[in-house]
C-alpha cells in the first residue's frame, strides 16, 4: 500500500511538509509506503476546460510543460492521497487549485480512477482561514467518490515561520491521529485496489 502526498507550499520543507511528514511517520509504522512531491519552484497553469483529456482518454492533461502529468501518474498508482497547502487568503495556493481542477478533469475523463482511494487534506495556517482550505480539499475528495478519514480536530496546525507548526501540540496530535485513521481505513479496504 502507498500514500502519495502533494505539498503545494512554495516553501520546500516548510510547515506544510512538516505536517505531511508527521502523518508519514505514523503510516510508516504500519508498513505503508509514502512519497511526497513538493511543488516549490513549479509553475502551474489552471484548467482551460479544453476537454482534450476527454477526447484522448490517455490519463494526461494536454499541457505537457509542467509537472501535472507526472503527479497524475503518481496519484493513479497510490492507494491514498494527502493534499497539503498553506492557507493563502483563506484558501489553497493557486498551484493547488490548478492541480485540483486539472486532476479532476483528467480523473473524470478516465473512468474516475480516484474512486475509493483514501484522501486527506492538511493545512498550515498562521491565524485563520484554514477551514476553507479543509473544505476545498474535502469537496474535491467527495465529488471524486474518495474515502475521507476524520481526526481528533480539523486537519491543520498553527505556525508562520518554518518549523513553528511543531509547537502546536494539538495540531501535531491531529496529524498523528489522521495517520492512524488513514492506515486503519487502508488496511480495512485492502489498499483501495
Amino acid at each position: 500500500m502507498k500514500v502519495f502526498a502533494l505539498n503545494a507550499s512554495p516553501r520546500k520543507d516548510g510547515n506544510t511538509a512538516l505536517l505531511i511528514n508527521k502523518i508519514f511517520s505514523t503510516l510508516n509504522k504500519y508498513n505503508i509506503e509514502t512519497e511526497m512531491y513538493q511543488l516549490a519552484g513549479e509553475t502551474l497553469r489552471g484548467c482551460t476546460a479544453c476537454r482534450t483529456c476527454f477526447e484522448k482518454k490517455n490519463m494526461q492533461c494536454v499541457f505537457k510543460n509542467d509537472c501535472l502529468n507526472e503527479i497524475v501518474q503518481k496519484i493513479a498508482e497510490a492507494d491514498g492521497i494527502i493534499f497539503g497547502s498553506p492557507t493563502y487568503f483563506a484558501d489553497v495556493t493557486a498551484e493547488m487549485k490548478a492541480i485540483i481542477d486539472r486532476l479532476g478533469y483528467v480523473n473524470k475523463a478516465n473512468g474516475n480512477f480516484l474512486k475509493h482511494k483514501v484522501g486527506a487534506g492538511v493545512s498550515a495556517v498562521r491565524r485563520g482561514g484554514a477551514n476553507r482550505v479543509f473544505d476545498t480539499f474535502n469537496h474535491f475528495f467527495l465529488i471524486n467518490e474518495m474515502i475521507v478519514p476524520g481526526s481528533i480536530y480539523w486537519n491543520f496546525a498553527f505556525g508562520r515561520n518554518a518549523g513553528e507548526v511543531a509547537n502546536d501540540e494539538e495540531g501535531m496530535r491531529t496529524m498523528e491521529a489522521l495517520g492512524e485513521n488513514i492506515a486503519w481505513i487502508m488496511k480495512k479496504i485492502g489498499g483501495g485496489k
